[in-house]
């Protein structure tokens, strides 16, 4: 069987703060292969970005990860490598925009305000290629040209705020790709674009995959993009996995309570006029992370006992979708028993 592109560990993600550790992450482990795209779902403080971060050693100097935890990426032709046995600075470029690039979540902010956006495009081609710096030049006025930003070499030397919402995620799209990464993290690429921008950005981002050969980490808190978008999708909540598989035997047949909440919270365009049902409560602190199964203060349908003490392991309610809940295990020991 072919190597995944990356593959993450029993990841176990802690910040140093003056109240002491946080959890932020923990025991989060997927393989993401060449040419998939994966979904990572779940709720502003899941802990999404931060594991997106960790793949790039992007986190802050206050982070602290488990001895246990590995993020292997398997580039070919090269070694397998632990991201995170790499101590300095220097040794991430071959990873930080050579083999993994991110689109940033608010794009205005990762460009620098001083400096243009080809500028921008052309050193870090400079850091990673030996390009002269024409060469790099014009791979970037082609790959803004190629990301669907009319007159690129005029825009090649503009700056960041005088680009659109929509012509900078694009952007920010083509300072990622130009580099030809393996590996590309999508950290709510779609959130500050209309409609029809979002479209677009997701239809060229299926269509680089196709070309490129690159796998792609989804991070989103929408199931609708993902259900266009990604080949498989990992369901988070307070750092941890809560249900995975293939997209659409998710979305159809979701098993965890959180994520039937996450969909039944999606307006129905069948009707309208019906009110959402949102999620109760809300999303715990993490300096205040409930026993056993960290979703079971907000869940419904918890059991007293096991979902209270005990942290629920994977089960596959049908062949590769995996879920941790405590009372689908239940049902299915009964359904056997039976």
């Amino acid at each position: 069987m072919t190597a995944p592109l990356i593959s993450v560990q029993d990841l176990t993600i802690r910040f140093k703060t003056d109240e002491g550790l946080i959890t932020a992450v923990e025991n989060v482990s997927f393989d993401l292969a060449p040419g998939e795209i994966l979904g990572l779902v779940g709720e502003s403080g899941s802990g999404k970005s931060v594991t997106a971060k960790a793949l790039m050693q992007l986190n802050g100097g206050n982070t602290v990860y488990d001895p246990s935890s590995k993020i292997i990426l398997n580039v070919p032709g090269e070694a397998p490598l632990d991201v995170l046995s790499l101590k300095r600075e220097k040794d991430m470029i071959q990873v930080r925009g050579g083999a993994v690039s991110m689109i940033f979540q608010e794009p205005m902010a990762s460009f620098a305000p001083a400096i243009t956006v080809g500028d921008q495009m052309v050193e870090q081609l400079l850091l990673h290629s030996k390009m002269t710096a024409k060469e790099a030049t014009d791979l970037s006025v082609e790959m803004l040209a190629r990301v669907g930003i009319p007159d690129p070499a005029k825009r090649f030397k503009q700056y960041a705020f005088e680009f659109s919402g929509g012509m900078r995620q694009r952007a920010m799209i083509a300072m990622a790709l130009s580099t030809k990464p393996k590996l590309l993290i999508a950290d709510e690429p779609t959130t500050a674009l209309d409609v029809t921008i979002q479209a677009q950005v997701i239809d060229l981002m299926t269509d680089l995959v196709s070309e490129f050969g690159m796998g792609i980490l989804f991070i989103t808190h929408d199931l609708g993009v993902i259900a266009q978008t990604a080949d498989r999708v990992a369901v988070m909540y307070l750092g941890r996995h809560v249900e995975t598989g293939p997209v659409r035997e998710v979305i159809r047949n979701p098993a965890h309570p959180y994520t039937r909440g996450l969909i039944d919270a999606l307006p129905k365009l069948e009707d309208l006029e019906a009110k959402l049902t949102p999620i109760p409560g809300d999303i715990p602190s993490p300096l205040n992370r409930p026993s056993g199964c960290v979703f079971h203060s907000r869940c419904s349908v918890a059991m007293e006992g096991p979902c209270q003490t005990l942290v629920p392991g994977f089960i596959e309610p049908v062949p590769g979708h995996e879920v941790a809940c405590h009372l689908v295990e239940q049902e299915l020991r009964k359904g056997a028993a039976e």
